[in-house]
């Protein structure tokens, strides 16, 4: 007798494949596992406002890139006359704009389009490994060796040290602090104290995210490596910054704008948000990152709606597979009721069951007269399916000549299948009678209308479409059915008097 264990390790490594590729394109693309989730995409407009003293200008602005929490999914510039460029550097991205010659009020625009995405993929920028410490007049050095020494003796690492160093210098009472920010801001402060004591940091323009909000600046932040990435700080407060509505925009540690041929300038920034689906984020993801999409997002829309219907039917065929081999469901042909499911999704509930019913019964009436012309199989078959035609287009003008606009729709039955199941039933009324007729053909219905519940449910019509990886999952659970070789529940009555004995 053949080992089944090689079996059972096929498909138990199929369900594993087809949960790893969903949790796969869960974390990586961000395709969230139930419907009716949006995502937010942040439209962020710098505005870059300067005076031009007549003669060729060139202006340089930090650009933000993908970071955590925030995928960067789109840039743009408006500035007419301006040539524009977006440039590597060695502190960072930078937007540049130049023009010959300039004069009087400018305004350049510059817009990005940022996606809320908590798997955003971004590589850290590792600090050099040189810091050059600040200089202090003698009082401002002794009161910040202090205030090291008391973060020092309170601390563990890097983080904790910074966290205790703005804990102090935001005491009212500490006179070391007002001492050194008598000379210097907080975030400066912090910036110098923590390269005097040769821990990484730097610098940073972050902007606080609300939705509507015009014309907000920039606000200065310390960033901390703690070895594995940059932790942000708030200066101003004591706890360590977890705001998700903090986006980093110039992580240069030298200047947001640098302006060449004018003066007096000034960048402001405006930003509302915007509610996308999921499928669209992910499209937009996946063209930002430049990640390789196998998806059924990266087809035209054309084929992406057929295939929205196609990866419903393995659905179907489990359903149908569980109805017959457990429940022991009788029904006319194998996976016909999944046809007749699929076209139930196209003409609505109560008119499929009302056309389907009208074609099989008249088709039932014309086959029987059919039966007695002693006709070849083949010869037979064709005249059903002409009159299968017939019956499907007389309806669907009766419908519309009364107003029923609903049984325009019944032209999606397939005609074909019908047509095999006239005939199958036809031939199981001569053999069988009326009563395996209707067994058979309630069967079908039923069947095909818990299919067809399945397929319109938003959340299997969700997963079916974006994640690949059910379909090996439900694969599996067909494998596994097929191994059953128990008693069907519909048999179990058979056996009811022996249990009442």
């Amino acid at each position: 007798m053949t080992s089944k264990i090689p079996f059972y390790i096929s498909v138990a490594l199929i369900i594993a494949a087809g949960i790893a590729l969903s949790i796969f394109r869960h974390q990586n693309y961000g395709v969230p596992w139930t419907p009716g989730e949006t995502r937010q995409v942040w439209d962020i407009e710098a505005r870059i406002e300067f005076n031009g003293q007549d003669k060729p200008v060139k202006a340089s602005l930090a650009a933000p890139h993908t970071q955590s929490g925030f995928t960067l999914i789109s840039e743009s510039s408006s500035s007419p006359g301006y040539g524009v460029s977006y440039v590597q550097t060695d502190t960072g991205r930078r937007a540049e704009w130049s023009i010959r010659n300039a004069s009087g009020p400018q305004t350049i625009y510059y817009k990005t389009q940022f996606l809320v995405d908590p798997q955003a993929n971004v590589e850290p920028l590792e600090p050099s490994k040189e810091i050059n410490p600040p200089t202090f007049d003698g009082p401002v050095e002794a009161a910040a060796i202090a205030l090291i020494e008391r973060a020092n003796e309170r601390s563990a690492d890097d983080i904790t040290f910074t966290r205790e160093l703005i804990k102090s210098l935001n005491d009212p009472d500490s006179q070391n602090s007002s001492l050194i920010l008598n000379n210097m801001s907080k975030v400066a402060a912090v910036d110098n104290i923590l390269a005097y004591a040769k821990i990484p940091s730097k610098l940073v323009g972050v902007i606080e995210l609300e939705d509507g909000r015009r014309r907000q600046t920039i606000q200065q932040m310390n960033q901390v490596w703690d070895g594995k990435q940059w932790i942000l700080f708030n200066p101003s407060n004591p706890g360590q910054l977890f705001k998700e509505n903090i986006l980093v925009w110039d992580e240069s540690n030298v200047s947001l704008l640098d302006l060449i041929g004018g003066q007096n300038s000034q960048v402001h920034f405006s930003m509302i948000v915007q509610e996308v689906s999921p499928s669209q984020a992910t499209q937009d993801k996946v063209e930002a990152d430049g990640l390789l999409n196998f998806s059924i997002h990266s087809l035209p829309l054309e084929e992406q709606a057929m295939f929205k219907t196609i990866m419903l039917i393995p659905i179907g065929a489990l359903i149908v597979v569980f109805l017959r081999v457990i429940i022991g469901l009788k029904t006319s042909g194998t996976f016909m009721p999944v046809l007749i499911a699929v076209a139930f999704v196209q003409t609505q509930l109560v008119t499929g069951i009302v056309g389907f019913l009208l074609i099989v019964g008249t088709g039932l009436v014309i086959r029987s007269y059919l039966s007695k012309l002693n006709l070849l199989l083949v010869a037979r078959i064709s005249a059903v399916i002409i009159t299968v035609i017939m019956i499907i287009s007389v309806f669907t003008v009766v419908a519309f000549k009364i107003g029923l606009t609903e049984g325009l729709s019944i032209t999606f039955f397939p005609m074909i299948i019908l047509s095999w199941t006239i005939e199958r039933m036809s031939i199981l009324w001569e053999e069988e009678g009326a009563k395996e007729v209707v067994l058979q053909g309630g069967g079908s219905l039923l069947t095909a209308v818990l299919v067809y519940l399945a397929m319109t449910n938003p959340f299997i019509q969700h997963l079916t479409f974006n994640f690949i990886g059910l379909q090996l999952i439900v694969l599996g659970g067909i494998l596994l059915l097929g191994t059953y070789t128990g008693y069907r529940l519909t048999e179990l009555r058979r056996f009811k008097p022996l249990a009442e004995d």
